[in-house]
């Protein structure tokens, strides 16, 4: 390496070249994202006929129950733990975390269910 690449104004002079190249960079970059913003926005929109055959997880929740972490530990077979709920009150079916019909548990010959007792507005 010759001395004149190592001197002050030549180690300046590459920096400002990768500067330049970054800043054309994040101009390419963010240009891109703007045409891909405008070319998606006027797109149609998906009906629920083309959602309909998309799996989604349903849960169904009997009740809650707090524990400390010691009570945690000390759980085994065997163990019961009281839930906040009666037994005739009705389980909650979330999606997603959010609350969409309440229902009772049933039995169908050797599984549980739910029968839908209510759907959430």
């Amino acid at each position: 390496m010759s001395q004149a690449e190592t001197t002050p104004s030549a180690q300046a002079g590459k920096l400002e070249k990768a500067l330049d190249q970054a800043a054309e960079a994040v101009a390419v970059g963010t240009r891109k994202l703007e045409e891909l913003a405008q070319a998606g926005a006027g797109g149609e929109e998906l009906s629920l006929q083309q959602l309909s055959d998309v799996p989604i997880p349903v849960t169904v929740q009997l009740g809650r129950v707090r524990l400390t972490l010691g009570d945690l530990c000390r759980l085994k077979s065997g163990s019961l733990l009281e839930l906040d709920r009666e037994s005739h009150e009705p389980a909650d079916i979330l999606v997603n975390g959010k609350i969409v019909a309440h229902g009772e548990i049933v039995t169908i010959e050797n599984h549980y269910g739910v029968r839908i007792t209510s759907v959430e507005p």
